[in-house]
């Protein structure tokens, strides 16, 4: 991956208490696992914003590689990797993601 984008990677992560990277936007995702992060975050008021991979090869591809996961969704909490739509459904479900959610954003 080029400095270049990788950069720009770190940079969403650091500038967004909650990042998302996925295929298509908040109000229009674009794949059914990206559409299960963005309902699942929006059932728990949690303000976040999202990057279009579809929009950027580079990024799209860069960030399989900066998060060591080959698989989008991914999402970020306070520059932390919690992972795609599976790991957030099963957070969700057993009730720990909105712990960590709350814990993250009062610190």
């Amino acid at each position: 991956m080029e400095n270049l984008t990788k950069n720009k990677i770190q940079k969403l992560i650091e500038s967004n208490a909650v990042m998302v990277f996925m295929k298509g936007t908040k109000l229009m995702p674009q794949c059914g696992f990206s559409n299960n992060v963005v309902q699942i975050l929006n059932s728990l008021g949690v303000e976040f914003n999202t990057f279009d991979v579809l929009s950027d090869f580079e990024i799209r591809e860069g960030i399989k590689e900066f998060s060591d996961w080959p698989t989008i969704p991914q999402v970020y909490l306070k520059g932390e990797f919690l992972g795609g739509s599976d790991i957030l459904i099963e957070m969700y479900n057993s009730g720990t993601l909105k712990e960590k959610i709350e814990i993250e954003l009062a610190s």
